[in-house]
């Protein structure tokens, strides 16, 4: 599973964002019915717009999972001072469905880059019990570290990445 981390650690998820770990989970998220994340691939911000179906695989189905999504580049790449801003929030999802069986405690929150290129991450953590996360106090300023050593989760067990940046009139084209 170390060739599934050297994306990450390429785009400093690993290392910003979140430290080193075993990949455990099969993850999946798709915008639109069609459009897989993939590691430091480029979405277009029209198709993130409406939150994304993430797959949770696994083999435990009594197991729970949290999943956040953030960015770490907010809100610009060059002057990242609100690091991380958080996205979305999914707690008690059950292992082997996806985050539409979850606890949605952040709504998601389409992201609109307005300066360079920007890098967002999801990231899976198994959860020790159900209904044992806690809400963020806020959206911005966000970090995932500190967020699971408060709500006891430990490394994650899988995480993905794609980079957006504005969108031009010529590039909608």
């Amino acid at each position: 599973m170390s060739r599934i981390l050297e994306p990450l650690s390429v785009g400093r998820v690993v290392g910003e964002v979140v430290d080193n770990f075993t990949a455990s989970v099969k993850m999946t998220v798709v915008y639109n019915s069609n459009k897989q994340v993939a590691n430091g691939h480029e979405i277009m911000p029209s198709v993130i717009a409406s939150k994304p179906r993430v797959e949770i695989g696994g083999d435990d189905l009594r197991a729970a999972y949290t999943l956040i999504m953030t960015d770490p580049d907010a809100p610009s790449p060059s002057n990242p001072h609100l690091r991380e801003h958080l996205h979305w929030l999914v707690t008690d999802i059950p292992g082997t469905t996806d985050a539409s069986f979850g606890k949605e405690i952040v709504s998601y929150e389409s992201p609109k880059p307005v300066v360079g290129i920007h890098r967002y991450v999801f990231i899976l953590f198994k959860q020790k019990g159900r209904q044992t996360v806690t809400c963020p106090a806020s959206r911005d300023y966000f970090n995932t570290r500190t967020f699971s050593d408060e709500n006891n989760l430990g490394l994650p067990v899988a995480a993905v990445y794609f980079n957006a940046q504005r969108e031009t009139a010529a590039r909608r084209k």
